[in-house]
Formats: structure tokens, sequence, C-alpha cells
């Protein structure tokens, strides 16, 4: 019964996370780029989910309860959409939203890193 409790609220996490990273971080609608093919929305949004089951995963690993493991999936989830705002200030010399439009992989390549790189680094934050 637990693997079953913490798998579900992981994955209603997940989809959380996903639709606040959908929401908050590019002014672009990544769902449908990727329905007309776009490579690099694909990219930028599988690298959010990767990051964010990366550190849903830890929370999972190292919570005491259920409600700890929530508590730290928000964490989690709210640190990645904080770290993925702070690099499109970095990256102020182009838009990260246009680069997505404009179907420019590097960029896509760039975003998946950087949101898998910051899920993990989150990850291993979490533990106690």
């Amino acid at each position: 019964m637990n693997f079953a409790t913490y798998l579900g609220l992981a994955v209603v996490l997940l989809a959380v996370g996903t639709f606040l990273f959908e929401i908050s971080t590019t002014k672009v609608k990544e769902f449908k780029l990727i329905a007309d093919k776009n490579l690099t929305a694909a990219l930028s949004l599988g690298g959010k989910i990767v990051g964010l089951a990366v550190v849903l995963g830890s929370a999972a690993e190292y919570s005491i309860s259920l409600v700890d493991m929530a508590i730290w999936g928000g964490v989690g989830i709210v640190s990645q959409i904080v770290v993925f705002l702070l690099a499109e200030l970095v990256t102020i010399r182009f838009s990260i939203s246009k680069a997505i439009e404009e179907d420019n992989r590097a960029v896509g390549v760039m975003l998946f890193s950087l949101s898998l790189s910051i899920g993990w680094i989150v990850a291993k934050c979490l533990s106690y």
C-alpha cells in the first residue's frame, strides 16, 4: 500500500509541477508546439519533466512520511521553477521563448541539460 500511495502522490506532483512549469516559465505553449513537431519545445518540456522526476524521486526516497514527501516535492518543484526563471534572466542576450518557437535545437539541448542538472542538484539537496 505504501508503494501505491507514494507512487500516486509522485505522479500527481509531477503533473502539477509540469503544469506550473508550463504556465510560469515560458511565454510559449510547449504542448502545442510539440504537437506541431517542434523538437526544441519537446526538449525543453522533456527536460523539465525529467528534472522534476529526479527531484520527486529523491523526495520519496528521503521522506519520513507522505506529508513530508509532499512538502519536499513542493519545495523541489518551486526550486526548479525559480532556477529556470533565473536562467532566463542570465540568458538575456537571447529570448528562450523565441528560440523555442523558432525550433533552435541548440537551445533545446541546453534547456534539457539545464533542467536535468538543476533537478539533480535540487534532489541531492533534499536529503537529510
